[in-house]
């Protein structure tokens, strides 16, 4: 793994999807045929990889994203929220116009839960699996979300051959995922996540210790996260909040898991606590970015 002197920041290379979210806050779902009006709209940079460099990047690492974001319009959405938060972006649908990824959400205000409708990584579905080697320069962890799958996989690969660990976000199966988990050394994944043969969160995790994975986490919305280190298995409790908003609390999770475990000493136990509690708050706000001057403030009062 490469050396890291005290004083350099962490770095993260994050691999998959960036979206541009619409986002709007609703007293009821929508019934077939129904149309609704709502007094305000969100909208904002979204996708697993693009949520995570933010978080990570908020908390003081340095981050960068492989992505397809292309030469849109709304693309300027995605580039601007890279530039707030210094992330590196590496865009692989250069010179291509169509849309980016656009995710309509819907968040049911008295729980905060979310609909999500997004085409995903179908918009630029042919992006080459163009990995630059030189982008892992100085990086201590590379997470990949499943999402254009060739790509991760080449990344993966690439941190795996280095000896970089390399962390699986995904909350369900997708074709392929088998030729990725061959260099993922650490899987985080939602309770929805049902590799082919599992029945239940147990199968799981029998599944990806029989591929060498031994460090595995399973989240579950507000509920405990569960986890295996090698032979230790444990809970941990997650932080009971009033939600407004759970949109993108999975991906907050995984970006501020890659920041701690990264950090010198920390054990698999801790950073995925630390992450709890940090997506636990984000959940508190609207939106994936408000909280975060939230937390500033709460950080800055507690250093005073």
């Amino acid at each position: 793994m490469t050396s890291r002197t005290k004083h350099q920041p962490l770095r993260g290379l994050f691999v998959g999807l960036a979206t541009d979210d619409i986002s709007y806050t609703v007293e009821e779902i929508p019934r077939r045929n129904q149309k609704i009006s709502v007094p305000e709209q969100s909208v904002s940079t979204g996708g697993p990889s693009a949520n995570a460099a933010a978080t990570f990047g908020f908390l003081g690492g340095r981050a960068s994203l492989v992505t397809a974001v292309g030469g849109h319009p709304l693309a300027s959405v995605i580039r601007a929220d890279a530039e707030r938060f210094s992330i590196a972006l590496h865009d692989l649908a250069r010179g291509r116009n169509e849309a980016p990824p656009v995710s309509s959400i819907m968040v049911l205000r008295r729980t905060g839960e979310r609909t999500v409708v997004s085409a995903n990584a179908a918009v630029f579905a042919s992006i080459p699996a163009e990995f630059n080697p030189r982008w892992l320069s100085g990086v201590s962890i590379v997470q990949v979300d499943g999402h254009y799958m060739r790509l991760g996989i080449a990344a993966a690969q690439a941190a795996h051959e280095r000896g970089i660990p390399v962390v699986l976000d995904s909350g369900s199966w997708k074709q392929g995922m088998k030729g990725l988990l061959r260099f993922v050394d650490i899987a985080i994944c939602s309770a929805d996540y049902r590799p082919p043969g599992c029945r239940d969160v147990h199968d799981v995790f029998e599944f990806f210790s029989a591929r060498g994975i031994r460090r595995i986490a399973i989240t579950n919305e507000g509920r405990s996260v569960r986890f295996r280190d090698h032979d230790r298995r444990e809970a941990i409790a997650v932080p009971k909040i009033r939600a407004v908003d759970t949109l993108g609390a999975g991906d907050i999770f995984h970006g501020a898991f890659c920041y701690y475990i990264s950090q010198r000493g920390c054990e698999f136990r801790d950073a995925l606590s630390a992450a709890a509690k940090i997506a636990a708050f984000s959940c508190r706000y609207s939106g994936t970015r408000s909280w975060m001057e939230k937390f500033r403030g709460i950080k800055n009062g507690m250093a005073g």
